[in-house]
């Protein structure tokens, strides 16, 4: 199988500037690796999308919030100052540092390969597309905060929706934190089912995600959180993956598959507390292949996230490798804890799944047993 692969050079610039966690290299450090490890020859293609229009951007966000991001990032750039009503709009993790790059131009390059990753698959072109430097969850329609301007996961989910006219539209969230943003798009809405895997949200941001939000009027049951508990590493995720979204996913025959998240559930991650291993990622790739065979193998996927620049190209190219089943090996670089050898919450993990079966067992006829 050909990946199609959705890059261009200019994503560099989603960069917040010098000593932020989001740096803008990852965009030039991942395709040296990816071509360095795998010929692209019969695996995959690099294409092209163009940047989102502000008709494309009201379509997830309101006009006020799309002109004052556009002009505030657009002076930071030059390196003047804009910010007198920033916390209106923003939160402060998305206050760039010293001069940041054209953040704002790379943000709606970031929607727009969400925008044709949708209309290749949609339209057959290619089973899966992959958007590098996607997954910008936390975004909300009128307020941007954990270094993401415009959310490409909800405009994905919405873009299907309504100009591909599909009914059940699987969005699954892998990123280490909980995806805020994409799940309030979608909250009350029963046509997405919204899966999110991420840190327990007692100890990482953005403090929402728990076991018990499961969505809200026609859309209850729809958003199903699985809170991991720290260090939770490749068995914790693989249980987590057979035990709710696997069944959840045949029995809701999804037409398409959405997935979005990084390195940062990686045990060496800078910000975050999870345990997985480069292993674990091709798990995660794997087992995103298994679910998109409901669904005929569509899927698009996102991969943006990860704050250790020496992990974050492993990883990322252990979860392609995973999803297109490329015949490479994965092994974990440099030293390997002795302590992540066993999985130590398993017993958290197993209680997290009872917790959650319990809170959708009348939803879900998977989950009643």
């Amino acid at each position: 199988m050909t990946l199609a692969i959705l890059y261009r050079e200019e994503l560099k610039d989603y960069d917040f500037g010098p000593g932020h966690p989001f740096r803008g290299d990852r965009y030039e450090i991942f395709p040296k690796f990816l071509q360095e490890k795998l010929p692209p020859k019969d695996h995959y293609q690099f294409l092209k999308a163009d940047w989102a229009s502000d008709e494309d951007l009201l379509f997830i966000c309101g006009r006020e919030y799309i002109d004052f991001t556009r002009r505030y990032y657009r002076m930071a750039n030059l390196g003047e100052d804009y910010g007198s009503l920033f916390s209106q709009f923003h939160s402060g993790d998305n206050r760039p540092h010293g001069r940041p790059g054209k953040v704002e131009e790379a943000a709606r390059l970031i929607v727009g390969q969400a925008k044709k990753a949708c209309d290749l698959v949609g339209k057959g072109k290619f089973p899966k597309v992959v958007s590098l430097g996607g997954g910008m969850h936390h975004a909300m329609p009128n307020r941007g905060e954990g270094f993401c301007l415009y959310n490409d996961v909800a405009f994905a989910g919405k873009y299907l929706l309504e100009k591909h006219r599909l009914q059940r539209v699987l969005i699954l969230d892998t990123d280490a934190h909980a995806g805020n943003g994409t799940a309030a798009y979608f909250y009350e809405d029963p046509r997405v089912l919204f899966i999110d895997i991420h840190q327990d949200p007692l100890t990482l941001y953005p403090g929402t995600g728990f076991a018990h939000q499961i969505g809200e009027k026609e859309g209850k049951g729809y958003t199903i959180n699985l809170p991991m508990p720290p260090s939770a590493g490749n068995e914790c995720y693989r249980l987590a993956f057979e035990e709710i979204i696997l069944p959840v996913t045949a029995e809701f025959k999804p037409q398409i598959i959405v997935r979005n998240g990084g390195s940062d559930p990686h045990y060496s991650d800078n910000l975050t507390n999870l345990g997985l291993t480069l292993k674990g990622f091709r798990m995660i790739g794997e087992k995103v292949g298994q679910m998109a065979q409901n669904c005929g193998g569509k899927e698009v996927d996102m991969i943006g996230s990860g704050y250790n620049k020496e992990i974050l190209p492993h990883a990322w190219f252990a979860l392609l490798a995973g999803l297109a089943d490329f015949s490479v090996p994965i092994e974990e670089p440099g030293h390997f804890p002795s302590h992540h050898r066993e999985d130590s919450s398993l017993r958290e993990t197993r209680e997290m799944i009872r917790e959650v079966k319990k809170k959708l067992k009348d939803y879900w006829t998977c989950l009643a047993g």
